[in-house]
């Protein structure tokens, strides 16, 4: 086990969504809130209230930043999407290394019920 899984704790489904949702492109709100929805098979659904406080909570430990739209065509407020960190992408990659290992323990225990 590496030392930066045992520093960091196991993800909840919805942050572990989340990071998932931004893993291959920087999204906006509702694009995550959406792409969440799908990823988890309707099993997580998101206000956009619990969405944003999720969001901000995931920006204080530097797991994603914001940046804004970059388009002097568009009018009004510029348009918020969100990416990963680096740090972001190495806490999914370990979470997601963290959930291979039990479910192949889970595989290996369900083998030996059936030998």
């Amino acid at each position: 086990m590496s030392k930066t899984s045992l520093s960091q704790p196991p993800l909840t489904e919805t942050t572990f969504y989340i990071l998932l949702s931004m893993a291959t492109e920087r999204k906006h709100g509702y694009a995550i809130l959406k792409d969440v929805e799908m990823l988890s098979q309707g099993r997580v659904v998101f206000s956009t209230g619990t969405l944003y406080g999720a969001l901000s909570r995931l920006l204080d430990q530097d797991l994603i930043k914001c940046v804004e739209e970059e388009d002097p065509t568009k009018v009004g407020r510029p348009r918020k999407f969100y990416i990963l960190t680096g740090s972001g992408r190495k806490v999914l990659v370990v979470e997601a290394e963290r959930l291979q290992s039990m479910v192949a323990a889970v595989h290996q225990r369900l083998a030996q019920m059936e030998a």
